[in-house]
C-alpha cells in the first residue's frame, strides 16, 4: 500500500487535489450527516436548497424539525445505525417544507464507522427520473404518430398543389369582387403546405449526418441569433462548463432545437424577462437505445430556463407530443420536433415547470474518442 502511495506522490501534485468535503460540496445531490441524536451536524449546498434553509440555521437542529417526527427518513437512518450497514430506500416521499415535500427521493443512509452514531444520508430526487420514464414510454407512440403525419403530408401536398393552381386560374378570371376570395384560397393552401413541410421533418427517410461538435460554439451562435431577433427584449444569462468534450451531433439541427427553445422561453417571459442557458456534466443519466443493447451514458447536459409563468400542470406531461400546444396560434409541432431531433441524436429532452421557472434539459452522449468525422 505504501508503494502505491509513493507512486501516486510522484505522478501528481496533491496540492491541486481538492479535499473530500470540497468534492461533496460540489455534488448536485443533497447530502447531510446526523449524529447519534439525529441532529444535523453537516450538510452540503444542495441539502440547504432541499431543506430551504441555510446551514447556519440548520446545524445542531434535530432532523425531525425539518421532516416531521416519526418520518420514514428517520426510520431509515435508525435502521442503518442499528445494522451498521448501508440501508437504501426507493421512491420515498419525505414530509417537510417545499421543495422537499414536492419530490420523490431515493435515499441511501451510510453509518460513519469512524464516528459511531453518525450517519451520512444521500438523497437522489426521483421526480426527474419518473418524468423521463414517462416520456420514454410515449416515445414510440409519438414517433409512430409523427411518421404517419409525415407520410400523410407527402400524399396531401399533391392535391393541394392542384387546388392552388385552380385558385390562381379563378383569380385571373373572376370579377374584381371575387378575386379576394380566390386569393384567400391560395393563401390558405400555402399555410397548409407550410405546416405539412414541418410535419415531413419527422420523416426518417433522410438520416442526419453527425460529427463531433462543440456545443458551446453552437450555443454562442444561437445566442447571437436570439439577441438579434426572437429574444431581443430579454436578458440572456450564460453558465457554461468550458471543459465539456464534443458531442456527436448535426450542428444545424442542434442550432434549430436550441433556437426553438430560446424562442419559446422569450415568448413565455415577454419583454424584460430572463433566460438562462447552461451546460454541465452529469454522469448519472443513462438511457437504453431504441435499437437495444446496453444503456448509454448521456453526460452532457444543456438547459434552457426562463422566469415566465410556467407550463400548465395538465400540459407538462404532454408537451413533447405532436399537435399539443399551450399557445392559441401554435401548431404543436415545435417541441415534438425538438424531442424527435434529440432522440435521433441518441439523447433525451426533459421539461420541468412551476410558476416563475420553466426549464428544458437536453442530455446527449459524448462523441466517441478518436471519432474524426
Amino acid at each position: 500500500m505504501n508503494h502505491v502511495h509513493r507512486l501516486a506522490d510522484r505522478s501528481c501534485d496533491t496540492s491541486l487535489v481538492p479535499d473530500a468535503e470540497t468534492l461533496l460540496e460540489l455534488l448536485p445531490d443533497p447530502l447531510f450527516v446526523v449524529d447519534g441524536q439525529d441532529r444535523l451536524v453537516w450538510l452540503n449546498g444542495a441539502a440547504e436548497q432541499t431543506f430551504a434553509y441555510g446551514r447556519r440555521h440548520l446545524l445542531g437542529l434535530p432532523l425531525d424539525t425539518q421532516v416531521g417526527p416519526g418520518s420514514a427518513l428517520a426510520g431509515l437512518i435508525a435502521s442503518a445505525r442499528e445494522a451498521g450497514a448501508v440501508v437504501r430506500g426507493r421512491h420515498m416521499r419525505i414530509s417537510g417544507r417545499s421543495p422537499m415535500r414536492d419530490a420523490v427521493h431515493d435515499v441511501e443512509a451510510t453509518p460513519d464507522v469512524e464516528r459511531p452514531g453518525n450517519v451520512l444520508v444521500a438523497l437522489r430526487e426521483r421526480a426527474l427520473g419518473d418524468r423521463l420514464e414517462s416520456q420514454l414510454q410515449s416515445r414510440g407512440t409519438a414517433r409512430s404518430l409523427a411518421g404517419l403525419a409525415a407520410t400523410l403530408a407527402h400524399e396531401v401536398k399533391n392535391p393541394l398543389s392542384g387546388i392552388r393552381g385552380a385558385a390562381q386560374l379563378l383569380e385571373s378570371a373572376a370579377a374584381e369582387d371575387d378575386k379576394d376570395l380566390a386569393r384567400l384560397i391560395a393563401d390558405e393552401v400555402d399555410r397548409i403546405v407550410a405546416l405539412l413541410d414541418r410535419m415531413e421533418a419527422f420523416s426518417d427517410r433522410h438520416p442526419m449526418p453527425r460529427r463531433p461538435t462543440n456545443v458551446h460554439e453552437v450555443i454562442d451562435h444561437v445566442i447571437r441569433l436570439a439577441r438579434a431577433g426572437v429574444a431581443s427584449g430579454t436578458t440572456i444569462q450564460e453558465a457554461f462548463d468550458p471543459s465539456l468534450p464534443p458531442v456527436l451531433a448535426n450542428r444545424d439541427a442542434l442550432v434549430q432545437v436550441l433556437l426553438n427553445l430560446v424562442k419559446n422561453a422569450a415568448e413565455a417571459t415577454g419583454q424584460g424577462g430572463t433566460i438562462r442557458i447552461a451546460t454541465a456534466f452529469d454522469g448519472g443519466l443513462r438511457l437504453a437505445p431504441r435499437s437495444g443493447g446496453p444503456r448509454q451514458a448521456l453526460p452532457l447536459v444543456i438547459s434552457v430556463a426562463d422566469d415566465g409563468p410556467g407550463i400548465p400542470p395538465g400540459l407538462l406531461d404532454h408537451v413533447f407530443e405532436p399537435f399539443v400546444s399551450g399557445k392559441e396560434t401554435g401548431s404543436g409541432l415545435g417541441l415534438a420536433l425538438v424531442a424527435k431531433v434529440i432522440d435521433d441524436h441518441g439523447g433525451v429532452v426533459m421539461a420541468e415547470s412551476r410558476p416563475g421557472h420553466t426549464e428544458f434539459r437536453i442530455a446527449l452522449p459524448l462523441a466517441p474518442a478518436g471519432d474524426g468525422r
